[in-house]
């Protein structure tokens, strides 16, 4: 999976925050960031490469949204890094080692049957 830079992973967000989809022009309006609507159009066509966004093109304008939940993005991103290390074992002990408390209680309620 790419990894994405900080505008890609802000318009992301913004898509996943709201649920619908959405224009161009209102990415741009809604980023808080001083940009260009070509700006934005560029880093959706280059999200839309890499199979995160789908665009709408009955419409115009074109309208835009995530193909997955940032949950589900957020596995698949977690799967693929697992799925490129030697002992899975050693980095899922790693990573349970720094969750806090609240977070090792959620990890038993869903792992118990």
């Amino acid at each position: 999976m790419a990894s994405l830079g900080d505008l890609e992973r802000s318009v992301m967000s913004l898509l996943w925050d709201s649920g619908q989809r959405l224009s161009a022009n209102e990415v741009c309006e809604q980023l808080d960031e001083d940009l260009a609507v070509t700006t934005v159009l560029t880093v959706l066509s280059r999200l839309e490469k890499k199979g995160l966004v789908q665009r709408e093109r009955t419409t115009r304008p074109h309208r835009y949204a995530a193909t997955a939940s940032r949950e589900e993005h957020t596995v698949q991103m977690l799967n693929e890094v697992l799925g490129t290390v030697p002992d899975r074992e050693a980095v899922l002990a790693r990573f349970i080692g720094g969750v806090s408390e609240c977070e090792a209680a959620a990890l038993r309620k869903i792992l118990s049957p």
